[in-house]
């Protein structure tokens, strides 16, 4: 239990978390926003639906492919600035993707949009807990992960009614305002890096090999269920991605300290816990967003924005308790906290995967409910956990980092979990199959939080707590 004075926020840090949290608002929003817009889009352009999936898994590719990058590039030239231009970026391509004559310019706009998320994201996490007192640092990861959760909730909400009631192009078109209020608003309140904060050498072997090999693998994951997992593309990606890893490992350790990933962050431990933690987890929150309005929208028939509506039960207990988590974070510290957010997340995938045909909405409840506790608890928490592991002047890196496990998690996650729905006869049995097997991959990152986040288990820490469990039996 932590008991170090809290330093109370001022005017100036309660003006700049809220700019931060618009920030990630926007990004997050942009997830999900336009999956109840893609059947509009593509009557718009007269295309098909394998296009038109790209506007949705191209700005996702892209993101999770230079998120490391962005956040290497924020701590090296300073996070301010390279949310400017990361702002910038995606404020100007959105309004080319609202004025998009055809669907090549619309893609196009879309990855690059990608490109300016992965700049914002991190180096608004790094601002973030810049901002604050090291005393209310879980605040930071607990806020990110709030502001998150509710722009992933409402997102579908948003791009309904702005579809319904306007036009598609308006969810490109609100984004303007929004970038424009960040901007002026971290201008103000966030101090400019100083000199001595900031390295100004990039690893441009290690850029060009992590992002081809992130790239390949995603492409590979995206491909495998339609064009098979043993056909040629899809086997030369997995080859590609393969070596192009390999190759970063060996320029990473030639490049000394201009590494995109130092040697202070690779060699530490409870970093590394973190990260893996997450990745063991990651594959949950995707395949829950992906196959629940599945079931909805083919087995209850529901419409696209009732799909949305339908995961307010989740994301709702996700945004509230994200919040909730930065208090209890400071409270009962890391390990506490995190473990109890793997263990909802595995109850609650549990609970989900006894659906079946004939499964109501209603039944599918408890479980959203506490999934959402565990993503609340889990993610805001590990985040924080895996920032405050390294050096202040990590941070950017760091949170890019660990938002790069979720990505490549979630990704290898639904890519397994979408090859056992396939298989299956019915869909709500395969459904039910691959929650299960997420429910088992959840105990993995539980015994990891146990034993490892927070600082390592060793023996008579181990035979404390066991005194302790018996003395409360």
């Amino acid at each position: 239990m932590t008991t170090a004075k809290k330093e109370p926020l001022t005017k100036t840090h309660i003006i700049g978390l809220c700019a931060m949290a618009l920030g990630v608002f926007v990004i997050a929003n942009d997830f999900t926003a336009f999956s109840v817009a893609l059947p509009h889009m593509e009557r718009s352009f007269n295309t098909d639906v394998t296009t038109i999936q790209w506007v949705y898994n191209g700005y996702a590719l892209v993101f999770g492919v230079l998120i490391v990058t962005g956040g290497r590039l924020a701590d090296m030239f300073g996070r301010r600035r390279i949310f400017f231009l990361g702002a910038a970026i995606f404020a100007g391509f959105s309004l080319i993707g609202g004025l998009a004559p055809n669907i090549w310019v619309l893609l196009a706009a879309r990855f690059a949009m990608g490109v300016g998320g992965a700049m914002v994201w991190p180096a608004v996490l790094g601002m973030t807990y810049g901002l604050l007192p090291a005393s209310r640092a879980a605040i930071a990861g607990a806020l990110i992960m709030t502001a998150a959760g509710f722009g992933n909730a409402v997102g579908p909400l948003i791009g309904g009614v702005l579809t319904d009631l306007l036009s598609w192009r308006w969810i490109f078109f609100v984004n303007l305002p929004v970038a424009a209020f960040g901007v002026l608003v971290t201008f103000w309140v966030i101090k400019r890096d100083s000199a001595d904060e900031t390295e100004h050498k990039i690893d441009y072997g290690g850029v060009a090999t992590l992002s081809v090999g992130l790239l390949a693998l995603l492409l590979a994951l995206d491909l495998g269920t339609d064009a098979g997992w043993s056909s040629l593309p899809v086997m030369g990606l997995f080859a590609v991605s393969g070596l192009s890893l390999v190759g970063f490992g060996f320029v990473e350790h030639g490049a000394g300290s201009k590494a995109l990933i130092p040697g202070d962050v690779l060699e530490n431990g409870p970093f590394l816990a973190a990260g893996l933690a997450t990745l063991t987890m990651s594959a949950i929150f995707f395949a829950a967003l992906l196959y629940l309005p599945q079931y909805m929208s083919k087995e209850l028939g529901f419409e696209a924005i009732q799909s949305g509506a339908g995961l307010l039960p989740m994301m709702g207990t996700f945004a509230f308790t994200s919040f909730v988590a930065g208090p209890l974070y400071e409270r009962f510290g890391a390990k506490t906290i995190v473990s109890a957010g793997a263990a909802a997340l595995s109850a609650g995938m549990f609970l989900l995967s006894r659906i079946e045909p004939g499964t109501t909405y209603y039944e599918l409840i408890p479980g959203m409910v506490v999934l959402g506790i565990g993503v609340g608890l889990f993610y805001s928490s590990i985040t924080t956990a895996g920032i405050t592991a390294l050096d202040a002047k990590r941070a950017a890196l760091g949170g890019g980092i660990i938002y790069m496990f979720q990505v490549a998690g979630g990704a290898v996650g639904l890519g397994f979990n979408t090859a056992i729905v396939v298989s299956a006869s019915k869909l709500a049995d395969g459904i039910g199959i691959a929650f299960f097997v997420d429910a088992i991959l959840a105990l993995v990152g539980l015994a990891i939080a146990v034993l490892f986040i927070g600082g390592r288990i060793g023996k008579q820490e181990f035979n404390a707590l066991m005194h302790r469990h018996r003395a409360h039996g």
